[in-house]
């Protein structure tokens, strides 16, 4: 098998909250809306169909007010447990793994680049590995104010 560490960005962290509730955040485009991307952004999201073949699409509204549309196409759905989808320009696989621990959540996050140039060219001229990490702090800050 392949080595993909070098094309790969990966984060896993342990949520205060229980597995239900986490996956609500990540399944549902009214709760997603609010602590998807890096700091400074906002989400319009147009479509969400959380299914195998369904599509999500949506807009980052970045902090100078410019649009970043995307687009992605579920890959594999496992109720409380996998979410993996395809995101198109530019082109990666993301994997989110979810795991119980009681009144936590184990979360496992990597996208998966074609390559180590488009890989190092994103966390470059994207910040992606920076992004990765404040996504997650959102997160966690949402999730606390739900629970």
């Amino acid at each position: 098998m392949e080595n993909t560490t070098a094309r790969e960005l990966r984060l896993s962290r342990t949520f205060k909250a229980p597995i239900e509730l986490v996956w609500e955040v990540w399944t549902n485009p009214e709760h997603i809306a609010n602590w998807w991307g890096p700091n400074g952004f906002t989400n319009t999201i147009d479509k969400m169909d959380v299914k195998e073949g369904g599509e999500w699409t949506f807009t980052m509204h970045g902090p100078d007010g410019t649009n970043f549309p995307n687009r992605s196409v579920y890959k594999e759905i496992i109720p409380f447990k996998k979410i993996v989808f395809e995101h198109f320009n530019p082109h990666f696989f993301t994997t989110v793994l979810f795991e119980s621990k009681g009144a936590e959540t184990l979360i496992d996050w990597s996208m998966l680049f074609d390559t180590v140039e488009m890989h190092d060219t994103i966390v470059k001229a994207h910040k992606a590995d920076e992004g990765l990490k404040q996504n997650f702090e959102k997160l966690e800050k949402y999730l606390s104010n739900l629970s």
